[in-house]
């Protein structure tokens, strides 16, 4: 199950799903625009949050090495304690991972 799908479970679980790039916010705004996400997409231009997080490095894309962000996911609670966090994570094992940990 996506992120986009999982609304209704997250919300059952008082969770919030926020997205984050270093895509500008008009670009994202053409994303979801056309994937319907139903979740806040927030803009790292300078990928500092990427930086901090440990996900903005080298990868080989194509067969090309190239700087960008390894797709990753993280699970914080209300205080902003990391609850769990999945590192080159594919986007249907987010969710599970997530209510796995929110459901203990």
């Amino acid at each position: 199950m996506s992120l986009r799908d999982a609304g209704e479970h997250l919300n059952e679980l008082n969770a919030v799903a926020i997205g984050i790039s270093p895509d500008a916010p008009a670009t994202q705004k053409k994303f979801d625009d056309k994937n319907t996400l139903g979740f806040v997409l927030l803009s790292d231009p300078d990928h500092t949050v990427a930086d901090k997080y440990g996900v903005w490095g080298e990868k080989t894309m194509y067969g090309k090495k190239v700087h960008g962000i390894t797709r990753s996911s993280f699970l914080m609670d209300e205080d902003g304690k990391l609850m769990g966090a999945w590192y080159k994570i594919k986007p249907d094992d987010t969710v599970p991972k997530a209510l796995e940990v929110l459901k203990g």
